[in-house]
């Protein structure tokens, strides 16, 4: 069936316009919400047999859910942000940020325009909800009121969106953060308008570094200390990333954003426990070093790793020489797998590319690579520093250094002891 045809259904079923219907079921069809549980909201509103008399409930923030429907509610907004997105083939120019009361916060995103400003309190009416980032949204839409209260709530949240990197999470909008831009590119990418130009790389500040995004490149954005206003924060290869928009605010600091030198700690239990981590410290023992290590090939298309000069996505393929290492890192809370590029590998084996491969052809053998590989590091212990991710395939951390561990055991234990007693 055609939306138009579920509106007629179900505006006859309801005894409403049909015009009305279809104009609410195209409202929540824009939030992706499937047509089944639109037309069952769209039905909450319009029935007046129920308990309610077919009012919209009004809630704490915390007592929200995606499976509401519609609700109303009354709360402090605590962000605001604005992006662009594509829906339907079009530009979408939305707002969006966070809403709390003494209970909770929630996110939202503003369809409509209301220009919601940090710090006001507002009475919004008949908001429908959905799930996001596995947590309830609220969507502000045609049929949505915004009101401002008439008596401000204090809530337990800071307003205005200002943060450390370390506070950052995916899903965050409308966030402020100052930071000193660490590494900086510009590439093109197959954006939704065709080839786009993008500035990436890391910044930092005093907590930690994190990945990000310029969408709309600016060159306050390529090295230096900077305030970026009206940012948000998307997940990228399991790790929080800065993203600005056209919509964001760059402005160069006077001073300088201090970056620490080391990365935090964590044992590795805890690192995998946190799902992901742009910049972690972990230290333990390699226990083995897993098959695909050494002096390996890689497809001259797509990069991947190919065994016997067969590429899974290009078949045959003429294999490009490279080196690596994939280390097996235990320290008795859990085990993560250690990913050393070429030049890291190239320090651990003692010679680069040139050396392992004349090695090969004196032994007529390149599994000797990974084996010397294996006696300068199994059984050593090892602190790794690098960005971790975890999915299906396990715990894997990119490493940017790789250094043994050369104090003395005992000592160290000498002094473990003495701080338990």
């Amino acid at each position: 069936m055609s939306l138009q045809d579920h509106a007629e259904e179900l505006a006859s079923d309801l005894g409403v316009d049909t015009a009305e219907v279809r104009s609410e079921l195209e409202t929540l069809d824009k939030y992706d919400v499937p047509i089944d549980e639109a037309k069952q909201t769209v039905r909450r509103r319009y029935d007046t047999d129920g308990d309610d008399g077919g009012e919209v409930p009004s809630k704490d923030v915390a007592a929200i859910t995606a499976d509401d429907g519609s609700v109303s509610t009354t709360a402090v907004v605590l962000t605001a942000g604005k992006r662009s997105i594509q829906y339907g083939g079009d530009t979408h120019v939305i707002q969006e940020g966070e809403l709390a009361d003494e209970t909770g916060r929630i996110s939202y995103t503003d369809w409509e325009g209301f220009d919601l400003e940090p710090g006001a309190t507002v009475r919004v009416g008949n908001a429908n909800t959905r799930e996001w980032e596995g947590e309830p949204e609220l969507n502000l839409g045609e049929g949505t009121t915004v009101e401002s209260a008439a008596e401000s709530l204090s809530v337990p949240y800071d307003v205005g969106g200002e943060a450390t990197l370390a506070d950052l999470d995916p899903g965050d909008r409308g966030v402020t953060v100052e930071v000193q831009v660490l590494e900086a590119e510009s590439r093109t990418i197959d954006g939704r308008d065709g080839e786009t130009e993008i500035i990436s790389g890391v910044v930092g500040d005093e907590t930690a570094r994190l990945p990000f995004t310029d969408w709309d490149p600016r060159p306050e954005l390529r090295e230096g200390s900077v305030r970026i206003e009206n940012a948000y924060v998307r997940e990228f290869r399991g790790v929080p990333s800065v993203n600005a928009s056209e919509f964001s605010t760059v402005s160069p600091l006077k001073g300088t954003v201090e970056v620490a030198d080391s990365a935090e700690r964590r044992s590795i239990r805890a690192a995998v426990e946190a799902g992901g981590l742009f910049d972690v410290e972990l230290v333990g023992s390699v226990v083995a070093v897993r098959d695909g290590s050494g002096l390996i090939e890689r497809c001259p298309e797509c990069g991947r790793v190919i065994d016997g000069g067969q590429c899974r996505s290009h078949g045959a393929v003429e294999g490009e020489d490279d080196l690596r290492v994939k280390a097996i890192l235990d320290d008795g809370t859990g085990t993560v797998t250690v990913v050393l590029d070429a030049e890291l590998t190239a320090e651990i084996y003692g010679g680069g590319l040139e050396a392992a491969r004349e090695h090969a052809r004196d032994a007529m053998d390149r599994s000797v690579v990974a084996d010397d590989i294996r006696a300068a590091i199994v059984g050593r212990e090892f602190r790794a520093r690098g960005s971790l991710t975890v999915d299906e395939y396990g715990a894997n951390l990119t490493a940017r250094s790789f250094e043994q561990r050369r104090d003395d055991p005992t000592a160290r234990a000498r002094a473990i002891l003495e701080v338990a007693k």
